[in-house]
């Protein structure tokens, strides 16, 4: 810990002053040792969230959070090591597929993933749907499932940015989230901690993701990569577009078996969700300078599902998961098909409040203290442009798979709401949104 007494320092950030890289590192360390009271934390959270960091102390406060606890190496192998991080959306499995991808490429991806939050779904959550997965597993797991399978999804360690998750917890009691000067270096502390070669970012914009406009999507963008390159981690970003459903699922074992799906028989997979993926892979790829390498032939090849079998065994989870998955992931005991009031043709999707209907069955968290129900979630969800009825032989907005018949009436209620249906003539319809939007590097 610096010199300089906390209360100091919190009322030079709180006039508008300028931290040093030493005093930033400082401040990580004293957050993760208790240095830094709750008190003191909140305070700082708040200083920085009123009066922001410039670029030198985004950089050094996010090396602080990583030095803070451990950073890990990978001497032992001879390939890069690489992941990717989003910033969430609804339907959102690209890391179930990514992952053994860039595996099968000739990469080592130790990807440290995250929970729902808000109307979003966490990859972690997702994972947790598969018996005896071991999603939060100590280093010496994770350190053998990379070399089992050459990738691990797994969430936060204790030893990996500890400072972080004691922050994150402060600034959502104090009101100090929604601030990028705090929201980047905490995405990049856990990744600069992994000890990777190479970062690529998946941020979405629309009306599922946390930044609705491409603007704000794509500072946010630039803000990342800048931060993480000033720290030394070679990252490159795509903005993609989250105004619909990724895939035709929503809710953690129904994500999962759709990932299954695709990982198997990636012909009949969403191709927006097979795009955005193989666009993520060939980017970090580059950027890790691997060569000769094609993603989309290690899908189609079987090479990925290979890996993504492996890691679930590596990891704890059954060894026949990808030949039997409706033998391990759990059904919900109501499933139901909604269907529109009047025939006609999706016109767009209420992404955001399709999300907040999974949460609403159970699949997601109204407070941490809340459990999640694997089951529940929504399915087959008619994506825009799509003819829909309301006949039991037409196709319908959804599926809903829930507890309880009460809770499937809501959800089916809120999906009537959130899809909406243009008449049996409607206008033409505007050309395809792609998923891909732009680069930032």
């Amino acid at each position: 810990m610096t010199a300089t007494l906390p209360a100091e320092l919190i009322r030079r950030k709180r006039d508008g002053g300028e931290l040093t890289r030493t005093e930033l590192h400082g401040i990580g360390a004293a957050i993760a040792d208790g240095g830094f009271s709750d008190a003191q934390t909140g305070a700082f959270a708040m200083a920085v969230f009123l009066k922001g960091f410039s670029d030198p102390e985004r950089v050094a406060f996010t090396e602080g959070l990583r030095d803070s606890g451990s950073v890990l190496t990978w001497e032992h192998l001879d390939v890069p090591v690489v992941d990717k991080h989003s910033t969430g959306g609804v339907g959102d499995k690209v890391s179930l597929l990514l992952a053994p991808m860039l595996a099968a490429c000739g990469t080592a991806v130790p990807m440290i993933s995250g929970r729902g939050l808000g109307h979003t779904g966490g990859t972690l959550d997702k994972l947790d749907a598969i018996p005896g997965y071991a999603s939060q597993p100590g280093l010496d797991l994770l350190r053998a499932a990379i070399d089992a399978a050459g990738c691990a999804v797994v969430g936060q360690t204790d030893d990996l940015a500890p400072a972080d998750r004691r922050l994150y917890g402060i600034r959502d009691a104090s009101g100090s989230v929604e601030t990028r000067d705090l929201i980047v270096p905490s995405i990049l502390s856990k990744k600069l901690a992994a000890g990777l070669h190479a970062l690529v970012l998946d941020v979405k914009h629309g009306s599922g993701a946390f930044m609705a406009s491409v603007d704000d999507a794509r500072e946010l963008a630039q803000t990342l990569v800048a931060v993480a390159t000033g720290a030394g981690l070679p990252t490159v970003a795509l903005l993609t577009d989250m105004d619909r459903v990724l895939g035709t699922t929503a809710g953690n074992a129904l994500e999962v078996a759709e990932s299954i799906a695709a990982l198997t028989d990636p012909a009949a997979a969403d191709p927006r969700l097979i795009d955005v993926t193989v666009a993520l892979a060939e980017r970090v790829l580059s950027v890790a300078g691997v060569t000769g390498a094609d993603p989309r032939a290690a899908l189609t090849s079987g090479a990925a599902a290979d890996r993504f079998a492996r890691m679930v065994v590596a990891l704890g989870g059954p060894a026949d998961l990808l030949e039997r998955p409706d033998d391990h992931l759990a059904a919900a005991p109501v499933v139901r098909p909604v269907h529109p009031d009047t025939a006609g043709v999706v016109a767009r999707h209420a992404t955001r409040d399709l999300g907040l209907a999974v949460i609403g069955l159970g699949g997601g968290r109204r407070t941490d203290k809340d459990a999640i129900d694997h089951r529940v979630g929504l399915s087959a969800v008619a994506g825009p442009g799509t003819p829909v009825g309301p006949g039991a032989d037409d196709r319908p907005l959804c599926v809903v798979h829930a507890r309880t018949e009460a809770e499937a009436d809501a959800a089916a209620a809120a999906v009537r709401a959130a899809i909406v249906v243009a008449g049996e003539d409607p206008p033409a319809a505007p050309a395809p949104v792609p998923v891909i939007t732009e680069e930032v590097a």
